[in-house]
């Protein structure tokens, strides 16, 4: 689970005992600062309170789906499955860690980080009206925690014991926990008991489980669609983080072979929203019939959004990739210039940090304060972070990189790689450079085809080799491949969950895809969980991790694109507002009267 929280408090003291923490009442919390909205709102300035409800969207997934089960240790669940259960609390999307209540109506909790009460809404209910209870806050927690990923009982090491206090109020001890640690409890999931009890959590489910959310799954057939309703007896419809959201009653995933199947079942009217990851089809597919007789709109929406990263990821373990004079060889011989001229039209920005569109991205030579934390580390370093800035190899752009090819080859040749009738081989071994990247998508490959010829030209094969979802995530899991094209999850600052990242002790964890074992790595990153109440220091540890990270070399990092291209059959109307760090397709709805012109 990648969602943390630190928490600046708001709201009042309810009690102050000298000598003692303070004890502190609250509703709506923020990362830091105060919270946009007040306790009273009655809903998010992004959405529309009045919009009408009704209707279906159609949309699409590629692949297939064999449970329901969105937490089962094996197997792939179908669309809709992660919607199926409420948080305790529920994030704001114009705003960056700020949460309001949802199961829970208010939390009380020490100034000490000692223990936290969460109130349960005494009008929350489950799909079948049974209530939400203190005890199925308490059960789902521990059926996390004994039978979810390993990583989630690892990560909730600090606390201590769950308390039922009552019917509506259940209290979690802790023990040295932060407040970004207290608050990654808001997150919380909550499962009915009395239906998971004689379940196990880890096995694909195949039924529709039993929920807490304002959705089911109403109608499906495996590997062909799901249906996702909107209910209308969810206890939660009107609270005022639900207002004016999720007013669609039908949402249809399709599933398709691969993207390109899909999108031309979208131009011909299958489906109604497309949102493009290709550049060269944003620039060059969309002059279909119903574009130019104005049936779909065609948009792209600039936003600041934190970004994430995405790279062609090493396996670090991996005999070939260890040496990170191999790693950073390797980038090389990616041209992202030409690629982004003659590919990509223009569109990309290279990625450069961990940290994207945010404070906490590195630059230039390290502070006094960022040497501090680096110098104590410095024998298992790269020279080069204290030397000078980061910077990725650049091209021209007109194809010929015959410069970088020449500094991949001394940087092998000090690897022990070397150059003999066209291939680079191990100079003790006398083996043909060789490895393959994992992919379970066309479009993986289409993106490495440039990297690969270039790794071709000085006697380096990358296999590229697709397979299956469902063997891709597993394989991925156990660090079964010596390359990925993998997506970490935007940073919007320093958090604890990093470990889950790039922390040794997590390196179960499919997140940490670079299979990354590096002491002065976790270091820096207990540094930062350590400095969460510290604002100031947090930045320095941020820009020194972003700046440890590219020096390591764990990936070739790609590009992003700080907008949303987006294209859908005109019958869906939405706020003038648009929340700012979200696209806010759940705050559209079914217009009646578009769709009456488009006669669907």
């Amino acid at each position: 689970m990648i969602r943390s929280f630190v928490l600046l408090l708001l709201c009042a003291v309810s009690l102050v005992c000298y000598g003692e923490p303070e004890v502190i009442t609250a509703k709506g919390i923020a990362l830091r600062g105060e919270p946009k909205y007040p306790d009273d709102f009655t809903h998010f300035d992004y959405v529309n309170p009045d919009a009408p409800k009704g209707g279906t969207i159609r949309l699409h997934s590629i692949g297939t789906y064999d449970n329901f089960n969105r937490y089962a240790q094996r197997g792939t669940s179908g669309a809709g499955a992660d919607e199926l259960y409420d948080s305790l609390l529920i994030a704001s999307q114009d705003e960056i860690e700020v949460y309001y209540p949802l199961i829970a109506e208010k939390i009380e909790f020490a100034s000490d980080y000692s223990w936290i009460i969460f109130h349960i809404n005494p009008k929350a209910t489950f799909q079948d009206h049974k209530p939400i209870t203190a005890q199925d806050v308490k059960f789902s927690f521990e059926k996390f925690a004994n039978e979810g990923v390993p990583q989630f009982k690892k990560y909730y090491s600090f606390i201590t014991s769950i308390e039922v206090l009552d019917e509506h109020q259940v209290k979690f001890s802790m023990k040295d926990a932060n407040r970004e640690q207290m608050f990654s409890l808001f997150s919380l999931k909550i499962l009915p008991e009395h239906y998971w009890a004689s379940r196990n959590f880890g096995d694909p489910i195949k039924d529709v489980p039993l929920g807490s959310s304002g959705v089911t799954i109403s109608d499906y057939s495996y590997g062909q669609y799901v249906v996702v309703k909107t209910l209308d007896d969810y206890w939660g419809k009107d609270l005022p983080v639900n207002k004016g959201r999720n007013n669609i009653t039908y949402t249809r995933y399709d599933y398709y072979r691969d993207a390109t199947v899909a999108f031309e079942a979208f131009k011909s009217g299958e489906f109604d929203f497309w949102q493009e990851g290709e550049a060269k089809n944003w620039a060059t597919a969309y002059n279909f019939p119903a574009i130019k007789n104005k049936l779909v709109k065609k948009e792209e929406l600039a936003h600041s959004i934190p970004q994430s990263t995405t790279g062609f990821v090493y396996n670090t373990e991996r005999p070939i990739f260890k040496d990170r004079r191999v790693r950073k060889a390797l980038s090389y011989l990616l041209d992202f210039e030409w690629m982004n001229k003659a590919l990509f039209y223009g569109q990309y920005v290279r990625t450069t940090s961990y940290f994207t569109n945010t404070p906490y991205s590195t630059s230039g030579l390290p502070s006094e304060a960022e040497l501090e934390i680096l110098n104590p580390l410095k024998d298992q370093l790269p020279p080069e972070v204290f030397e000078k800035p980061f910077k990725l190899p650049v091209t021209n752009g007109d194809g010929y990189i015959r410069d970088n090819i020449r500094i991949a080859l001394q940087l092998l040749k000090e690897a022990g790689w070397e150059l003999r009738d066209g291939k680079t081989v191990n100079a003790k071994t006398g083996q043909q450079m060789e490895f393959e990247l994992l992919s379970y998508s066309p479009t993986t490959e289409r993106s490495a085809a440039p990297l690969r010829r270039n790794l071709e030209k000085i006697g380096i094969i990358m296999n590229l080799r697709q397979v299956d979802p469902s063997q891709y995530i597993n394989r991925v899991r156990t660090h079964d491949f010596d390359m990925v094209s993998f997506r970490y999850p935007a940073l919007s600052y320093p958090s604890s969950d990093l470990k889950i990242l790039f922390h040794s002790s997590f390196v179960d964890s499919t997140w940490n895809s670079a299979n990354l074992r590096d002491p002065a790595v976790d270091a820096i990153v207990e540094g930062i969980e350590k400095s969460q109440e510290d604002p100031d220091k947090l930045m320095v540890y941020g820009h020194a991790l972003d700046r440890v990270l590219l020096w390591k070399y764990l990936m070739i990092p790609q590009w992003h694109l700080s907008a949303f291209r987006i294209a859908y059959w005109d019958k869906f109307s939405r706020p003038e507002t648009r929340p700012k760090y979200d696209l806010g397709q759940d705050t559209w709805w079914f217009d009646k009267d578009k769709a009456a012109q488009l006669g669907r």
